[in-house]
């Protein structure tokens, strides 16, 4: 929780006027039952008008300020906490974009989703309850039996008894509810995994006929959330029934033993009306007590999810060290004895890989599923950092290069062709926020989308639904590849990202990309693909085991020989 009172330390002028409002309420509150007393004491049983009309109006009067301290009170409260979780969501949705893939990696998407709704505005409620009501109600608990004991210190003994009981039993109520609560959010986490994964592929699940299933997988997942719920919400709702018990019997003990003192002429009929309205207060106050624990119970809760990301220390960060002023100029790339390992795993995905990709060059890379491709990919714009070896860009080790810079200068396609919601002018811009619309269609020219996209109703003003889904693979994949060609870059990396298209379009592709003056590597599976480039590695269990040109490879390469046979055949192979 500590680390979420930073975010209060700008709004420390609103919160000083909401606690001081709030105290002005307690106040009142407090000297209430004090006038009362004398109204009773010196004015009713002595028959003295005055006395009550002089006090009335004075309780008329604090009542009016309570009511007027609690509506601003109320307003500040509101500004404090809605700007809190403002600022709250900010922070962390600028944290997540800092991660690297490592620190994604240890978050699920459906629980960085959570964290920043649910978790935030439980925090969020429980700001605005304490500048409102929550510190209100344990100081009048306090202020009541201090009150209390002024007015009739025999009397109030029954309450100083009875209110640290019950204020040790809140203590331990609440420290069993955060990790309830915690759990809670935990299994929060797993619903909204389940949802996200089913609407994310609700037509496959439709096609496959899989909505029974799913539906399953649903109802177990909600089914302990509910439990969880349960359990945490029985625990909280037994403090009720044991707080009112306590008090009420409280209640009873002053009212018997202030007859007796009423009668004996030892106590005043005034002081143990204002007892038992101290005691009333305090009663309504550990009421509001048990709401505010089970929201300071999940507040604690989900403030410990939300510093777990706030902590969390990014892995690839830019240091004073690095070299600012270098720009990628030729997009020469060198790979020496490179070997990668992602985080918590023990088996090397890349393995001692040395090669040099001169500037312009065209490289396709061929391997087997699991071979390494995607992994050398991801470390080129440091997606990742090698566990060993260097890798340089212009002779420069990219590990002393500015992040932004050098990720500028990169254009990555991957396999999953991601789109946002928005026209596909907006979608081709995103690789480059100030490119004309000329720049645009230029790159969808020579990704060769421009004149699919002319034949739509509105042209690059029509608006393509999230992650693409009225658009074919092959034109999400080409749209993909605009987005890449738009920002001119000096290295592209295609990562089987011309999958879903047909040879034509292909070879199209292919030869528009040599009027960039960019290195180029494409991880493919079509020996298409592979002959129009000027070299061709083979990637095999994270090594390149051979190199060369499609003739090359052909006549020496006994896995080429393979993948070639596999899609044209044997005769082929030998005619070659």
């Amino acid at each position: 929780m500590s680390k979420m009172f930073q975010f209060l330390k700008p709004y420390r002028l609103p919160v000083s006027v909401a606690l001081f409002l709030m105290l002005v309420e307690l106040f009142v509150e407090l000297f209430h039952p004090l006038i009362m007393a004398k109204i009773i004491d010196e004015g009713i049983l002595k028959e003295d008008l005055t006395v009550v009309i002089i006090w009335g109006s004075m309780m008329v009067i604090m009542s009016l300020l309570a009511f007027l301290s609690g509506i601003t009170n109320s307003f500040f409260a509101s500004h404090v906490s809605q700007s809190f979780g403002f600022d709250v969501r900010e922070k962390l949705y600028e944290k997540i974009q800092s991660f690297s893939f490592a620190n994604s990696n240890k978050f699920p998407t459906s629980s960085l989703i959570t964290r920043m709704t649910n978790d935030v505005t439980q925090v969020q409620n429980t700001v605005f309850m304490s500048l409102r009501i929550m510190l209100r109600a344990p100081l009048l608990i306090i202020g009541g039996t201090i009150m209390a004991v002024v007015v009739n210190a025999k009397l109030a003994l029954v309450l100083l008894i009875a209110v640290p009981l019950l204020l040790l039993f809140l203590v331990y109520v609440m420290n069993k509810g955060w990790s309830l609560f915690n759990a809670v959010q935990q299994k929060l986490d797993n619903v909204n995994g389940v949802m996200r994964e089913n609407l994310g592929a609700i037509r496959l699940i439709k096609a496959l006929l899989r909505a029974k299933h799913e539906v399953n997988r649903f109802t177990d997942a909600n089914e302990q959330l509910k439990q969880k719920t349960v359990a945490a919400l029985r625990l909280m709702e037994i403090t009720m029934p044991i707080l009112l018990l306590l008090m009420n019997v409280s209640i009873l003990v002053i009212l018997w033993f202030g007859s007796i003192g009423v009668e004996n002429n030892q106590v005043k009929v005034g002081e143990v009306v204002a007892i038992i309205n101290y005691s009333t207060r305090i009663t309504a106050a550990l009421s509001i007590f048990s709401f505010i624990v089970i929201a300071f119970s999940k507040a604690k809760a989900s403030a410990s999810r939300i510093s777990e990301v706030l902590e969390t220390e990014v892995d690839l960060v830019d240091t004073t060290e690095m070299n600012n002023s270098f720009q990628i100029k030729d997009g020469k790339i060198e790979f020496q004895k490179v070997s990668f390992t992602y985080p918590d795993t023990k088996t090397n995905i890349l393995e001692n890989l040395t090669f040099t990709v001169s500037p312009n060059q065209t490289i396709a890379i061929l391997g087997s599923t699991g071979s390494g491709k995607t992994s050398l990919f991801q470390l080129i714009p440091r997606l990742y950092d090698v566990n060993e070896g260097t890798i340089l860009i212009d002779q420069q080790d990219i590990r002393d290069i500015q992040l932004e810079k050098l990720r500028r200068n990169i254009g990555l396609v991957p396999q999953e062709a991601w789109l946002f919601t928005g026209t596909i002018r907006d979608n081709i811009a995103w690789g480059k926020e100030d490119a004309t619309l000329e720049e645009v269609i230029k790159a969808a020219k020579d990704a060769q989308i421009h004149e699919t996209i002319v034949q739509l109703p509105k042209q690059y003003e029509t608006l393509i639904g999230q992650k693409g889904v009225n658009l074919s693979g092959g034109q999400k994949q080409r749209l993909s590849i605009a987005r890449a060609l738009v920002r001119k870059p000096k290295i592209l990396l295609l990562d089987d990202s011309t999958s879903a298209l047909d040879v034509n379009t292909e070879a199209k592709l292919l030869n528009a990309l040599k009027e960039y003056t960019c290195t180029t590597l494409i991880i493919t599976q079509k020996i298409s693909t592979a002959i129009a480039a000027d070299a061709i590695y083979l990637l095999d269990e994270g090594k390149i085991v051979e190199k060369g040109s499609h003739e090359e490879l052909l006549s020496m390469s006994t896995l080429y020989q393979k993948i070639y046979e596999s899609q044209y055949g044997k005769e082929k192979v030998n005619h070659a």
